[in-house]
């Protein structure tokens, strides 16, 4: 096939069989490569099209900007625990003083007091405030976190996922997508 466009120039937002994203954060896309195989491989169903072409010698097709899948894929009722799972849910803020920069993680009893690794004892911190509590109790310090941590939906990582639209948006995504935002002209 000939391309006459960039290969990053044409992502392609796959929505479930629903016509739901199958994720907001990182938002469910493609390449353009991965789109037009699944439609020759009859997986998805074209929902809308860039004005860009890709051809061979017998063959011209417009590339696509939604596919939806054919079949209908559960999401997982169980986020897995992730250093990024936890900064989604925690928004990306250091639980303490606010700061979206240096991000780590934050026993709330310390690994060193017996404290787990779990949804319900990790948030998000900068590394100053980590360093300040150290292998301290929240009460030791007066550090206490600005959510109280817990286990989180898949439901609650997609709402929080929506808060942070990606950089590239698609005119044609919009109406499967739950951001308020203006596209540049």
């Amino acid at each position: 096939m000939t391309v006459h466009v960039s290969a990053d120039a044409c992502p392609t937002l796959v929505l479930n069989a629903d016509y739901r994203p199958l994720s907001y954060f990182p938002l469910s896309l493609w390449s353009w490569q991965d789109a037009v195989k699944a439609v020759f491989l009859d997986r998805v169903n074209i929902v809308s099209e860039y004005d860009r072409l890709v051809h061979s010698p017998t063959f011209e097709m417009r590339l696509p900007s939604v596919v939806s899948l054919k079949t209908y894929v559960r999401p997982v009722s169980n986020p897995a625990f992730t250093r990024f799972n936890v900064f989604l849910r925690d928004r990306f803020r250091c639980q303490y003083c606010g700061a979206r920069e240096d991000l780590t993680f934050d026993h709330l009893i310390p690994r060193s007091r017996g404290g787990h690794t779990t949804w319900e004892n990790v948030v998000a911190a900068c590394s100053p405030c980590n360093l300040a509590k150290g292998g301290h109790l929240p009460g030791d310090v007066g550090m206490w976190p600005a959510q109280k941590p817990y286990r989180p939906s898949v439901h609650d990582l997609h709402r929080a996922g929506q808060s942070f639209p990606p950089n590239y948006l698609h005119d044609s995504w919009l109406d499967f997508l739950y951001w308020d935002v203006e596209l540049e002209p």
